[in-house]
């Protein structure tokens, strides 16, 4: 009863979404970069990079020097399995069954063998490997504009129509329609996850923000030609590496997916 009350206020806040998106700006050159929110932009670039050297940075570097690589590498496996249901449904509504047959036998595989998510034979043993998307590609496919860019506080940096899709993931993550628990299991894993990516990636995330001359402008050309990679086909998403994506966006996903 509970998923059935709230399941259709989701899916009205998401169509309110969907109608914002098509309020998005455009540049007046097109190819330029799209920044007419820039000031207020900068005031959040500064949220985040205190909140990277004040904890993230620190907290990633001891939980990597502590935890050993293949219990992070197992807990940053769970917080991929519980987004594959999300996954399947973003390619479904792209058209992609293909991708969406190979996400779903992702699941099965990784649910079963893999113990819940916690180990990867999808990928080591049957080659299946993982192909995440979300619903601001959705958006992409639809022919939905970029819009402006934007860099949202602790969820890092976006534009209008990723930070769209960005609300609809977690307003309408498909994971809460099967458990009660969705958001504390979420919420559990994520956070190692996050972790465990700005250690992985750190050299990339200290070259842009503590070594650029402009560590805003740096970053903002970084997840700009990042993402049109990724929604171009010349790259998979995991090679079109955007850094605080990987890292201040999944954490807060998670912590909010079941609301």
């Amino acid at each position: 009863m509970k998923h059935r009350s709230i399941l259709p206020t989701r899916a009205g806040l998401v169509a309110v979404l969907i109608a914002a998106i098509s309020g998005c700006s455009t540049p007046e050159n097109p190819g330029d970069i799209h920044d007419p929110y820039e000031r207020i932009n900068r005031v959040s670039h500064a949220v985040n990079k205190g909140a990277d050297r004040v904890f993230f940075k620190p907290a990633s570097e001891g939980y990597g020097s502590i935890v050993p690589k293949p219990v992070r590498s197992s807990l940053s496996n769970v917080a991929s399995y519980l987004d594959t249901p999300r996954t399947v449904m973003n390619d479904v509504l792209q058209g992609n069954i293909e991708n969406a047959g190979h996400s779903t036998f992702r699941f099965v595989i990784n649910s079963t063998i893999g113990v819940f998510g916690l180990f990867d034979p999808a990928t080591s043993d049957f080659g299946l490997e993982e192909r995440e998307t979300g619903f601001a590609d959705t958006l992409a496919v639809w022919g939905a504009p970029a819009g402006a860019y934007l860099e949202l506080p602790l969820f890092g940096p976006s534009t209008e129509r990723d930070a769209t899709g960005l609300a609809a993931d977690i307003l309408a993550n498909p994971l809460s329609v099967f458990s009660d628990h969705g958001t504390e299991l979420a919420a559990a894993t994520s956070f190692p996850s996050v972790l465990n990516s700005r250690h992985e990636f750190g050299d990339t995330v200290d070259s842009i923000l503590y070594e650029s001359a402009d560590s805003y402008a740096q970053l903002r050309l970084y997840y700009l030609d990042s993402r049109q990679f990724e929604l171009s086909g010349q790259t998979s998403a995991e090679n079109a590496f955007a850094p605080y994506e990987d890292l201040y966006e999944e954490v807060y996903e998670g912590l909010y997916d079941g609301f």
